[in-house]
């Protein structure tokens, strides 16, 4: 992915990763963040100005469709599309109080990214070089079990991402995978943060990695890759172990 000269939408950039990114890339790109809240959004914009909004809920078809409208409309150059919306909840599996939960959570990860490629990879196919950036966790390799439909969720992507990767290739979309650890967020109500990676060191180290490997397939800082290759290296029962003693009070 190059790092300058693109058009890039980010849906669930209001905060956390996706808000960091979008700062970051503002820099030689036009960028538009997409969220729920409108008032969150303005206040973005306000405080960074060139950056856009649009206001979008991943879990909704229509408002997808309505977002895709606009943007194609005001932004026709668009070449990059991070689709970051997420949730992670904790699931306790003895009952099946954990459903409603479960299902809002397939709906948000899996299928309001799927929805977003879906209506997106058309207009970005048109373009000379694009990107289409899907945002999954080292979860995907070694599940939270605490968290078991969002690492699920997240694995899902990342299957979904190397289908996609193949039946793209005799187009001009580039396909990454951006593999988060741990970051300090407000993602599961913040309450991992003591041990998970500082947002700004997680951004440094992914924009390091997009500059110098701009032809990568995942994008793996360095504390996510025991997660990312534990199976690989004989370490997968040891590192589900560690995260099965992970407990929210």
């Amino acid at each position: 992915m190059k790092l300058t000269g693109n058009t890039i939408f980010i849906p669930g950039a209001t905060s956390g990763i996706g808000l960091g990114l979008a700062l970051r890339l503002q820099a030689g790109n036009t960028v538009i963040i997409g969220g729920r809240r409108t008032d969150r959004l303005e206040q973005i914009t306000t405080d960074n100005p060139g950056i856009g909004a649009v206001t979008i809920d991943t879990s909704d078809p229509e408002s997808i469709e309505a977002a895709y409208a606009k943007v194609a409309a005001e932004h026709p150059d668009l070449n990059v599309l991070i689709p970051m919306a997420g949730m992670m909840e904790q699931e306790d599996l003895h009952t099946p109080d954990y459903l409603p939960t479960a299902e809002n959570t397939v709906i948000t990860n899996l299928l309001g990214p799927i929805r977003l490629i879906a209506a997106f990879t058309p207009l970005l196919s048109q373009q000379e070089t694009a990107t289409i950036m899907t945002v999954t966790s080292g979860l995907a390799y070694v599940p939270l079990p605490i968290s078991p439909t969002y690492n699920a969720t997240k694995a899902a992507i990342r299957s979904f991402t190397d289908s996609l990767r193949v039946q793209l290739a005799d187009t001009s979309i580039q396909v990454v995978e951006l593999v988060p650890p741990g970051v300090r967020t407000d993602m599961f109500g913040g309450v991992l943060n003591a041990t998970n990676m500082p947002l700004e060191d997680f951004l440094d180290e992914v924009m390091t990695l997009l500059e110098t490997e701009p032809e990568a397939e995942q994008i793996l800082v360095e504390n996510v890759k025991y997660l990312r290759f534990a199976e690989a290296n004989g370490v997968y029962p040891d590192a589900l172990a560690m995260l099965g003693n992970v407990t929210v009070d």
